[in-house]
């Protein structure tokens, strides 16, 4: 199972006891994978979904919240991938009045009071309504990537309006949410990890939260030696090439000119240099009769490049 799947699966298990949740998390389902259908003068309520946790969630809360029991159907997709898709209905005339103006989606004379909006602000006034409408947002249109992978918490609307309304719900928390068209939706997203945890905590997924902190933590762990050993592996093939130059060097000025014609401290260094070609600076000093410091045996090794150019120009 997916990290998203497991996610929604530790959401569906949560029933708000409170009936102000349970209608703010109705609303966010209804407005992102459900509709109203009118035929022949009569109307009905449809949610779909892709998930049976969700579908049995949603069953769940459309029961506890207005005593309904919902009819659940099942059809399977071919395009874009085989699928089944859970498609729950209310079709008792009085219990749609009875969903729709408690969501306040129409007055008591069934007009439409949302004009287009995604839901009424009296629904989302306190802070557990907002972490319930959030949450009913994602197990509607959301997902989540594998953190393991990258970092990337999404949900699907359908207008710009809806996405706007969402986007600052969940900014309403410190959070940093964006807008981005995608095809024909408009997708609220986060993608920076400890916004994901932050956002993770909002909708109550508190297991899902403990799993992506352990594997940041390891990715954090993982990134953070690679870059040690990265930048010790730059530093060690620096020292090695520079090593290799400086006996490169001695060996040209002891085949052109011989050790003998330098002066005594180059000569010093030179000579145990050859006999070292693998030891530090700091060490080669250490070596010497006084000894040097690790600038004063570069400095010596420099002089020796420079009349090894000197040779070969």
């Amino acid at each position: 199972m997916s990290f998203s799947a497991n996610v929604k699966e530790e959401l569906s298990r949560q029933i708000p006891t409170a009936r102000h949740c349970r209608i703010a998390e109705l609303a966010a389902a209804i407005s992102l994978s459900g509709k109203v259908v009118e035929t022949g003068g009569s109307k009905s309520i449809e949610i779909h979904t892709e998930n049976v946790a969700v579908a049995k969630k949603f069953f769940t809360l459309l029961k506890k919240t207005f005593n309904i029991n919902t009819d659940i159907s099942t059809r399977r997709t071919e395009y874009p991938r085989k699928s089944n898709i859970y498609m729950l209905s209310v079709e008792e005339e009085d219990k749609v009045d009875e969903v729709l103006q408690s969501l306040k989606v129409v007055d008591e004379e069934g007009r439409d009071i949302l004009c287009g909006n995604m839901v009424d602000g009296l629904l989302i006034q306190k802070t557990c309504c907002k972490r319930a409408f959030i949450r009913g947002a994602f197990l509607a249109a959301g997902s989540i990537s594998d953190p393991e992978k990258s970092y990337h918490f999404e949900i699907a609307c359908d207008t710009s309006s809806q996405a706007e309304t969402l986007r600052n719900l969940i900014n309403s928390f410190e959070l940093d949410s964006k807008i981005i068209m995608r095809k024909n939706n408009y997708v609220v997203y986060i993608k920076e990890s400890a916004q994901i945890v932050e956002i993770l905590n909002v909708m109550e997924a508190h297991v899902a939260l403990m799993e992506l902190e352990n594997i940041r933590i390891l990715k954090d762990m993982r990134n953070s030696v690679n870059r040690k050993v990265n930048c010790e592996t730059a530093n060690l093939n620096k020292v090695v090439n520079a090593a290799v130059k400086q006996v490169e060097d001695i060996r040209l000025i002891e085949s052109k000119m011989g050790l003998d014609k330098l002066s005594d401290s180059l000569a010093e260094i030179a000579r145990l240099r050859l006999e070292n070609p693998d030891v530090p600076l700091k060490e080669l000093g250490a070596m010497l009769e006084p000894p040097v410091g690790k600038s004063g045996v570069n400095h010596r090794l420099r002089k020796i490049g420079e009349i090894a150019d000197g040779l070969r120009g």
